[in-house]
């Protein structure tokens, strides 16, 4: 027999605000916006995230994080179900998450709209480190898909861009 539920949603959210993005360890999955629901019954839970990116090799390690998390506060049957629609964008991120990404050495997305990054080189990408504005990208993918790699003409330090989508 199952146990019945007596945590909250809103509990099952604070609790889930530990867990980390592997890739980003100084945000959370919900600072991301990566966490979208919980659907509690009286046995079990359903947790929705949302990947930053398609194809995101991180996602296998969030559910994992996600299901051993909620087990050790008592939740056994938990199912994590990833959803693409509506497709994550860099609006769920809040300005402190931006902040965090950015004393953490990752340029913060600068907008929302893909329509810049169809002209990368375009952009004014503020070095995290220095705050130039004197960058240039080096390559679309940085040290994951979801970054590109500028490198700051000031500073000369190499730094990844969060790309906005």
């Amino acid at each position: 027999m199952v146990n019945e539920i007596q945590l909250t949603k809103e509990d099952l959210f604070f609790i889930l605000e530990g867990i980390v993005d592997p890739e980003i360890p100084v945000v959370s999955i919900r600072e991301m916006g990566m966490l979208r629901d919980i659907i509690l019954d009286q046995n079990s839970c359903e947790v929705i995230i949302t990947p930053t990116y398609t194809g995101c090799p991180a996602m296998a390690i969030i559910e994992q994080d996600i299901i051993a998390t909620l087990y050790q506060n008592g939740i056994e049957d938990v199912k994590v179900t990833t959803i693409y629609s509506p497709a994550w964008s860099t609006d769920w991120m809040t300005n402190e998450t931006k902040e965090k990404l950015r004393q953490y050495g990752i340029a913060a997305p600068i907008h929302s709209s893909c329509s810049n990054w169809l002209k990368p080189n375009s952009l004014s990408v503020e070095c995290p480190r220095c705050q130039s504005t004197q960058t240039k990208m080096i390559s679309q993918f940085g040290s994951t898909a979801c970054k590109a790699l500028y490198q700051c003409q000031s500073c000369h330090e190499p730094f990844d861009y969060f790309k906005c989508h």
